[in-house]
């Protein structure tokens, strides 16, 4: 009996573990387009893929990136490339499957969305 337990506890943590280990969460909303992500050992800026936002809305579109995705949020990250040295992609939320991009589009801050 005890051996089936420690079989048992053995693969709950080989089945679990990767899935605590690997998710990204939200640390900091920069800005409309510029996000800031970690895991327990790094950070990584995101700039969010084909997102252009006008001076006007700026503020308005990151209170709503804040609002939707809160500090912690957990997310994953689809990358499209890199421009001037910060990763361009797009993040969803793993819960409700959110995407920032589509969100922003949504409510009339960007003007173009990228079908990629």
């Amino acid at each position: 009996m005890k051996k089936l337990l420690k079989i048992l506890i053995i693969a709950c943590l080989i089945v679990l573990n990767p899935v605590i280990v690997n998710s990204a969460e939200i640390l900091q909303i920069k800005s409309s387009n510029t996000i800031l992500v970690g895991d327990q050992n790094r950070n990584l800026t995101i700039r969010l893929f084909c997102v252009d936002v006008s001076e006007n809305d700026e503020l308005e579109a990151t209170n709503l990136l804040k609002s939707a995705f809160p500090r912690g949020t957990k997310v994953k990250i689809k990358p499209f490339g890199y421009k001037d040295n910060v990763l361009l992609a797009k993040v969803f939320n793993i819960k409700s499957n959110k995407e920032m991009t589509e969100l922003l589009f949504a409510q009339d801050f960007t003007s173009e969305i990228c079908l990629s």
